[in-house]
């Protein structure tokens, strides 16, 4: 999501073009307010990449950007007007073919459900969802997913269990306001993690206090690590020792940074002694173990020796040359089928 001031177009579509060559799929962008609806025209204008709106209250913003020409309007009905209101948005969205997000927060429960529960918890998030469904069902329209985000672990996977036994549209799964950048992450790695394992969720927001551009990169990497998405390199590093022959964390750090435009799924091995390290690389597209030399293997298989002295532009070069070359194979067999 962008975080910038919608209002500020040229900001706001240059923030949305460094989130889609980080790899956004979708990227959703406030707009509080007729002003911030006619800047979203103009930012849809300018960019390739799907646009949520996140509206609330006023329904007329929400008939105005689908004028405008938004790919899917983030809405809480409940809070948008009365049932014409609702109509409206929705018979807007039916004609123009829009899909709706139906977003309940942990942190903005109608007061009855409040009430009713004393705080929240995953019942009342789940009995939310259910009443803005019935919303929808109502006007014979199904075109929609969900979201029941808690900033409490617990309290969202349990939510996103719950309300997966009773619908069957898409889930969007978050951890909202999950924190800053290390603790965000944890959170988000840890929820996300654990429905996404059990085939829960369909799209998946990564919340923090940070770049917006650090949201994707994580994202990207817990689906790496769940094997549900396979875009860049995936490395495999040791957290290093007194047996390390290289510096390990100095390598990886100057590896990740000169290498994020790759997005040829790779499998890198970059292991400081000969204990894991042949095993690991042997296992991988390309491995490096360290020894005296250090010893570089490919496809599984030793393919030169390294010293330190120019070990990162070494490896970044044969990385690189690896990656044109499986980018190479894949296009010959698309072409040959």
């Amino acid at each position: 999501m962008t975080n910038t001031e919608t209002c500020d177009v040229n900001a706001t579509v240059a923030q949305i073009s460094r989130l889609e060559q980080a790899g956004a799929d979708i990227v959703r962008v406030s707009v509080p307010s007729m002003e911030a609806a006619e800047a979203f025209g103009r930012i849809r204008q300018q960019v390739q990449v799907p646009l949520v709106a996140d509206i609330h209250f006023d329904y007329k913003i929400a008939l105005r950007v689908a004028e405008l020409g938004v790919d899917c309007l983030r809405i809480n009905p409940g809070n948008i007007g009365n049932n014409e209101r609702i109509k409206a948005v929705v018979d807007t969205a039916r004609d123009r073919g829009i899909p709706i997000r139906i977003g309940v927060n942990a942190g903005s429960l109608e007061k009855d459900l409040q009430k009713k529960y004393g705080e929240p918890t995953p019942e009342a998030l789940v009995e939310s969802a259910l009443r803005h469904v019935e919303h929808l069902d109502r006007l014979n329209f199904p075109d929609f997913k969900v979201s029941v985000k808690a900033s409490d672990v617990f309290m969202a996977v349990e939510a996103y269990r719950q309300l997966a036994r009773q619908i069957e549209q898409p889930l969007h799964l978050g951890i909202t306001e999950a924190g800053g950048l290390r603790s965000g992450t944890v959170k988000s790695a840890v929820g996300l993690g654990m429905l996404l394992a059990e085939g829960i969720g369909d799209t998946i927001r990564v919340s923090l206090a940070a770049d917006p551009v650090e949201e994707i990169k994580v994202g990207f990497d817990i689906l790496k690590s769940l094997r549900l998405r396979t875009r860049g390199i995936n490395f495999i590093a040791c957290p290093s020792c007194s047996r390390q022959n290289f510096d390990v964390v100095k390598t990886m750090n100057e590896l990740e940074q000169r290498l994020e435009d790759v997005l040829v799924p790779l499998d890198v091995a970059v292991i400081g002694c000969v204990v894991n390290g042949p095993g690991e690389a042997k296992e991988v597209d390309l491995g490096l173990t360290g020894g005296s030399p250090n010893l570089v293997y490919i496809d599984g298989a030793p393919a030169t020796k390294l010293d330190n002295t120019q070990l990162v532009d070494e490896l970044e070069r044969m990385i690189r040359e690896q990656a044109a070359k499986k980018q190479a194979q894949d296009a010959a067999v698309i072409a040959r089928s």
